[in-house]
């Protein structure tokens, strides 16, 4: 554990390195609030002991400070004060501190506080851990490891608002996998499971680092396509279907006799902010042209026109 010492006087400070490092952790010391706080923001400790009156920022204020970061991380907060009056306690907790110890500064009083540091500090980390894999969870769809809708919703008001605000264009391709209901009723629930596992592995192949790939619901996929203007969107495309066809999933109920797709694919106006659930239903009246002319093709129409 990395642990930041703060103390304007230097006996006190040498007692609290020795027992720090005596205690088989990482020390960091600063002679005053403010290179504490410089301290603190750039090294990240993982506790911090700090005198309540120094030079600078003192211990309350410091404590502020680094419980109004609003960082991810927890940083336990051991307060020393020559101070026993509970007001002085009551204060050091109100601004932040965990704990507390008083002076003269006693070794193993610190070394018992930085063992309960250490366990509450990895409890923190735990759980943000477990809060970052859950939020992946919820955006992931369990089937194909692809975005899910929630994920969609998310990214297309962002690019919706990047578009507003700069101009940026993009595009949107909603894929359907063809007689998709008479696939499951000919192979099975598992082997279409697999089949849109198959898909989606495709979908994923073909694309740029940039762009992203929805399970959108059932049989359909969604990619957003930042930057791609509608003929690179359609070459891209283009090669998804042609690449999901050569993957030569038998399909009996598809006249080609293989697993296809189709897609329908409508891009933002140049100049002109146009909203992602518009784009959404241009490129649904585009995946349905696709489907009427035959399937297994990729149909384009922008957005307004």
């Amino acid at each position: 554990m990395k642990v930041l010492v703060v103390d304007d006087d230097q006996g006190s400070l040498l007692v609290a390195k020795a027992a720090v490092e005596q205690s088989g952790h990482q020390c960091l010391i600063a002679e005053d609030g403010d290179e504490a706080w410089k301290l603190y923001r750039s090294e990240r400790p993982e506790a911090v002991v700090t005198d309540l009156e120094m030079p600078g920022l003192n211990g309350l204020e410091l404590c502020r400070a680094i419980r109004d970061d609003g960082t991810d991380s927890y940083t336990y907060l051991v307060l020393v004060t020559s101070h026993r009056s509970r007001d002085d306690v009551l204060a050091g907790m109100q601004a932040g501190a965990d704990d507390y110890v008083s002076k003269p500064l006693d070794p193993f009083t610190l070394h018992t506080r930085l063992l309960v540091a250490s366990r509450v500090t990895s409890l923190h980390a735990d759980l943000a851990r477990y809060r970052v894999a859950l939020a992946e969870q919820a955006r992931t769809d369990p089937l194909t490891k692809l975005f899910n809708r929630l994920k969609l919703t998310e990214d297309l008001d962002e690019l919706d608002n990047r578009s507003n605000r700069y101009g940026q264009d993009y595009c949107l391709a909603l894929c359907d996998v063809d007689h998709f209901k008479s696939y499951n009723d000919l192979y099975g629930h598992p082997a279409g499971d697999k089949a849109l596992q198959s898909v989606a592995s495709a979908l994923s192949a073909e694309v740029r680092r940039s762009d992203r790939v929805y399970r959108f619901g059932g049989e359909e996929f969604l990619l957003l396509l930042p930057h791609q203007s509608l003929a690179q969107a359609g070459i891209l495309i283009e090669r998804v279907r042609a690449r999901v066809e050569s993957l030569r999933i038998d399909h009996s109920g598809n006249p080609s006799g293989v697993l296809t797709i189709s897609a329908g694919i409508s891009a933002s106006v140049q100049g002109k902010w146009t909203a992602g659930q518009r784009l959404l239903n241009d490129a649904d009246l585009a995946l349905y042209q696709a489907k009427a002319a035959g399937r297994n093709r990729v149909e384009l129409t922008r957005a307004g026109h």
